[in-house]
């Protein structure tokens, strides 16, 4: 079942632990691919009593955040060292700055289009962690803010938990002074897709 607006209404921690478990699927004019969200991590909200430092927007709003403080069920996709782009979800409502960035998925369709635009062979690196994964499904920095709920990119739950779910602290955000140490990574337990 594909997922609608209200399903990305929730909190970033509960939306993070509800996408464990569901499949992104890409369609392009290449192909369609699609994968399982195995690991992602919640942005954004408060953890006993302490604002997210580790979010892109504990400083406010700024022309990069504007949209992860819009109407959750849209895409908010930045750069990191240059190169790589990282794919996150805004949570919420308006106003409420949520989001959850997906770090890895297994892949389930289109291996063949993610081993060419990856120029891997090896299943394991396709996905797994938040570059390699924009890469191998095709999405780029055009992506900011794209909908949902489109026939582009968006989300199914295709089969019925319950996902065993692995709750640790959230990876590279060392510089955050409380937000490093809070347990909002969410992993598929046992899964080999996992980053590293």
């Amino acid at each position: 079942m594909k997922w609608e607006r209200e399903d990305f209404l929730g909190d970033a921690v509960t939306t993070a632990q509800k996408l464990i478990g569901a499949v992104i699927v890409r369609r392009s004019p290449e192909g369609v691919t699609a994968g399982r969200i195995v690991e992602c991590e919640a942005y954004g909200e408060t953890y006993k009593g302490h604002k997210d430092d580790g979010a892109h927007v504990f400083k406010g709003l700024t022309p990069r955040t504007r949209i992860i403080f819009g109407e959750g069920g849209h895409a908010y996709v930045y750069l990191i060292y240059g190169m790589y782009t990282c794919l996150n979800f805004v949570c919420g409502h308006a106003g409420e700055s949520g989001s959850v960035l997906i770090r890895a998925l297994e892949p389930l369709e289109g291996l063949d289009l993610m081993k060419k635009r990856r120029n891997q062979t090896k299943e394991k690196l396709l996905t797994s962690g938040p570059g390699r994964l924009t890469q191998a499904m095709g999405i780029d920095m055009t992506f900011y803010g794209m909908d949902l709920t489109g026939d582009t990119l968006y989300v199914e739950s295709r089969e019925d938990g319950p996902w065993p779910i692995e709750v640790t602290k959230r990876k590279n955000i060392d510089y955050a002074t409380y937000g490093k140490d809070f347990p909002w990574r969410f992993l598929l337990k046992g899964n080999p897709y996992i980053s590293k």
